[in-house]
């Protein structure tokens, strides 16, 4: 009968927490829904390492018989979380892009018809919009953290995605602090079609801190750009997104930037 139970509470811990993950990670890339199918284990772990305590401590007379069994209960899935764990780590370090951890980081910016738009506010305890590989913390900077599975995975299009919102060859849709704003290329911006472009400042020399060099240019494939590999910015990336008339360059420029050329530490070509 005790061992009955036991099953039974196992069971509906773990059916409870791959339901909860399948919800909660059916929109992530690969690395994070192996991260957090890893975490549903640890979870779920303690969960009946803890009710086994309990269990143990309510029913002390009745499971004096039952020690050993009660102890395989408590260590075979502590060593089964442990395992999964460290060959889910193993795992993603090796079919990963970037065959481990990283962290990368680009300042942006986004404007509509020369208005700065301020994307929706990290809520929570995470302080963050976006997933742990991939976000945001209301800095105007994207973050990349942890291990890269595929390009996709950091692509701009999946960063808006991640927002909230979304970028195309043709539209922009961003999630705002009030409203989702959409634009499409064509609407009218300042009486005139605008369009949905994008300006990337990049340091051709990031080798040489202090006499940095960098340049401007217009993405054509936009969607599918992915950030320099860089930590701190400058040398990492400056992006411009921005709804106008078309145009070849961009007068836009991120504070980070500026404040390097006015310390004289970065000058453009």
């Amino acid at each position: 009968m005790i061992e009955k139970k036991i099953l039974a509470v196992a069971i509906i811990l773990i059916l409870v927490s791959v339901a909860s993950a399948d919800d909660e990670t059916s929109k992530l890339d690969d690395g994070v829904k192996l991260k957090n199918q890893a975490m549903s284990v640890i979870i779920v772990t303690c969960i009946l390492v803890t009710a086994l305590v309990i269990l143990a401590i309510i029913s002390k007379r009745k499971l004096h018989n039952h020690k050993r069994m009660l102890f395989l209960f408590m260590i075979i899935p502590i060593i089964a979380a442990t395992l999964y764990t460290a060959g889910t780590t193993i795992y993603l370090n090796q079919i990963s892009i970037t065959k481990g951890p990283v962290h990368w980081h680009a300042d942006f910016e986004i404007w509509n018809c020369g208005k700065k738009m301020d994307p929706v506010n990290p809520q929570g305890l995470s302080n963050r919009v976006g997933t742990p590989v991939f976000h945001e913390h209301n800095d105007f900077r994207i973050h990349v953290e942890g291990v890269v599975v595929k390009e996709e995975d950091v692509i701009l299009r999946n960063f808006f995605q991640v927002l909230g919102g979304g970028l195309t060859e043709n539209d922009l849709t961003i999630p705002s602090r009030d409203e989702i704003i959409s634009l499409h290329d064509g609407d009218l911006c300042n009486g005139k079609p605008g369009k949905i472009q994008v300006f990337v400042y990049t340091v051709v020399n990031p080798q040489e801190p202090g006499n940095w060099i960098f340049t401007q240019e217009k993405i054509a494939d936009y969607t599918k750009y992915v950030l320099s590999p860089y930590s701190h910015v400058p040398p990492g990336d400056c992006i411009i997104i921005e709804f106008d008339q078309e145009k070849e360059k961009t007068d836009k420029i991120c504070t980070t930037y500026e404040a390097a050329i006015k310390k004289g530490e970065l000058h453009g070509r």
